[in-house]
């Protein structure tokens, strides 16, 4: 049996304004007041995004992915929710329970690019394009890099 589900926009919850440019597919989140979602972007079931953050084109944000407010978020970046730490070949309900929260607080800015794993970003921090971010970002500053790593102190 063929179950088809149609791209686009469902069961968004939207706090104010914003711009969306199709083709997209945001379902079950939550975005905040003037935002900007580009296109081919995938915002799912359990992300919040804060106001005025913008989301550039081909950006995938998972469940469990905060995004706070003032953010920008480059082309291509993807939010992963499981680091596979187990070696089982879990059901979909079973992969689902192991899955992490990542958390950006706010004007964080993310280059285009980056993958970041479950992890918390404080505010003002820059992430350079191409980055791996693995671990918690807690101080302001410019990070990049395979491991992101502290490349200059913001203050």
């Amino acid at each position: 049996m063929l179950k088809e589900l149609k791209s686009g926009i469902n069961d968004v919850i939207f706090k104010g304004n914003a711009t969306v440019v199709h083709p997209l597919n945001l379902y079950g989140c939550k975005i905040g007041n003037n935002c900007f979602i580009g296109p081919f972007v995938e915002i799912q079931r359990g992300a919040r995004i804060g106001d005025n953050t913008r989301i550039q084109s081909h950006s995938f944000i998972c469940d469990k992915v905060t995004i706070g407010s003032n953010c920008f978020i480059g082309h291509g970046v993807m939010f992963i929710n499981d680091t596979f730490s187990e070696t089982l070949k879990p059901t979909y309900s079973e992969a689902e329970g192991r899955w992490k929260e990542t958390v950006i607080e706010d004007s964080v800015t993310i280059g285009s690019n980056v993958t970041i794993l479950p992890v918390k970003i404080c505010s003002g921090a820059v992430i350079g394009a191409g980055s791996v971010v693995t671990k918690n970002i807690t101080a302001p500053g410019v990070y990049a890099g395979n491991p992101a790593r502290l490349l200059r102190v913001i203050k």
